[in-house]
């Protein structure tokens, strides 16, 4: 498996981006249970969720850029090629952001992480206890 793919599931799955096995939230994906609290630390490799103050300030505007590309097109997909009201559409998009709200913060987190610090086979090693 390429590793692309191996990342891309540690950034969907909220994982650790050096180990790939430790979870970044105490709680789950779609849990609205301390939605924004993160672990400091991967509790497998130990590698640092925190790196510097701030860090995750590129992670808040790539939100914004994936969001609102995936807003747009979920509305004109509703609106013009469904032919449901703009009033329906933008409820429907509501129940959609009320839905995916946390898993959508966290996945930003998670791919800003994996963007920035990557994965490192030696942690992985260490985190399967090799």
């Amino acid at each position: 498996m390429p590793q692309w793919t191996k990342d891309a599931e540690a950034m969907f799955s909220h994982k650790c981006a050096e180990c790939h096995e430790g979870d970044m939230f105490p709680t789950g994906a779609f849990s609205f249970n301390k939605p924004f609290e993160m672990n400091e630390r991967c509790p497998k490799c130990d590698a640092n969720f925190y790196p510097e103050p701030g860090f995750y300030y590129g992670a808040m505007f790539m939100s914004y850029i994936f969001s609102a590309f995936i807003i747009m097109g979920f509305v004109m997909i509703l609106h013009w090629v469904l032919d449901l009201s703009l009033a329906a559409s933008f409820g429907w998009l509501m129940l959609l952001v009320g839905v995916f709200f946390v898993w959508w913060f966290r996945f930003a987190r998670a791919f800003w992480l994996n963007l920035i610090v990557g994965f490192r086979p030696e942690k992985a090693a260490m985190a399967q206890g090799k």
